[in-house]
């Protein structure tokens, strides 16, 4: 049995903080659609039986109804592929989703917020999805197997190992207790990191999502395809996003200039499918104007430019200074020695009150 799992597509994102140039949001929603074509296309060449999408195939708050057609046109491809939908925490099974009120293909299986199973040929697919935008309540404990001759797989969306109270909204799954289980595969979706090991039976995994979503998303993006029998899987990431999306930093504590600083950023060699975030760090000894350097740099694939150099300055050489400056200083200097669990705040306190002087 040959199957594909893949999750967290977020089909329509908006994209509002990759980049300052909206045209690259919509780039990258031509992107994400490429991607789910692509998928089809691997599923058609290679007569994939099953095909699990584990959530977040679309933002539910963006997804226009011209994209749920496309959706459902490329499932229309595949009639022979029996494809099983999770519903997530972006894309839930509510009321007014398409989930609920569209008209999907006869080999179209949306799970709801109940344990539902589906049998087919010599395997059983357990799933359930999330009808809200949260879900506190697990289910993993209420399912019972019933044919363990069978190859059992559970689908959906969730959040493993959840450490905290909001990772806790976000159907919290026990790893101890999903190993313990009789499941033969674990199809989940949330994390947006590949989880799987292709060499050892793992049966808890991650596809990640399956183009990147941002600078936090860097490394490949894609799919698991596999062959089941009983005690018996194998399984292998295939890459889909074209793109990647790359963090460089530049030291700039031996930058005196812009006019340097622009040309060491354009002395970068950037692949032509590189999506680029510059972060600067160091100590500064000019003015970093974010704006005149988007300006000037050549290279449009550098999309984002981060801040996180400090003041070149000696804040104990300045406190000694009988000028505002000095004034400044020294007051800022006391609040941190009467308060030292807020010793970082004031800090960043005293670099932007010096560039405000300075400034003047």
């Amino acid at each position: 049995m040959k199957f594909v799992h893949m999750a967290d597509l977020h089909l329509d994102a908006q994209f509002t903080n990759l980049t300052r140039e909206n045209h690259l949001g919509e780039l990258r929603r031509l992107e994400q659609r490429e991607a789910l074509k692509n998928v089809i296309q691997y599923c058609k060449e290679n007569e994939i039986e099953l095909l699990f999408i584990s959530g977040d195939l679309y933002e539910q708050n963006y997804i226009r109804k011209t994209t749920i057609e496309y959706i459902n046109k490329l499932f229309a491809e595949i009639p022979n592929t029996k494809i099983f939908i999770a519903p997530g925490n972006h894309d839930p099974y509510i009321k007014n989703s398409f989930y609920y009120n569209y008209s999907w293909n006869e080999n179209v299986k949306i799970f709801k917020g109940e344990i539902e199973k589906y049998s087919y040929k010599n395997c059983n697919i357990y799933g359930y999805g999330f009808t809200d935008f949260y879900l506190e309540r697990n289910n993993q404990t209420e399912i019972k197997i019933d044919e363990n001759d069978k190859i059992n797989i559970l689908i959906t969306h969730g959040e493993l190992n959840a450490s905290d109270l909001s990772e806790k909204n976000y159907n919290p799954l026990s790893e101890k207790q999903l190993e313990k289980s009789n499941f033969d595969y674990i199809a989940l979706g949330h994390i947006h990191k590949p989880y799987y090991k292709e060499k050892e039976l793992q049966k808890i995994v991650y596809p990640g999502s399956l183009i990147s979503l941002g600078f936090d998303e860097q490394g490949e993006h894609g799919m698991i395809v596999g062959e089941a029998e009983k005690d018996k899987f194998k399984i292998k990431f295939i890459p889909i996003d074209k793109r990647s999306f790359k963090e460089i930093l530049i030291d700039i504590s031996e930058i005196y200039s812009k006019e340097e600083l622009i040309e060491k950023i354009n002395e970068i060699e950037i692949d032509i499918n590189e999506f680029v975030e510059i972060v600067l760090i160091g100590k500064r000894h000019f003015e970093i104007n974010k704006n005149e350097i988007y300006k000037l740099i050549n290279n449009k694939n550098i999309l984002k430019i981060k801040n996180e150099t400090k003041i070149n300055y000696n804040l104990e050489e300045i406190a000694k200074e009988n000028n505002l400056k000095g004034i400044f200083v020294r007051r800022m200097l006391k609040k941190c020695e009467e308060n030292e669990k807020a010793k970082e705040e004031i800090e960043k306190a005293i670099e932007i009150g010096l560039d405000a002087i300075l400034s003047k």
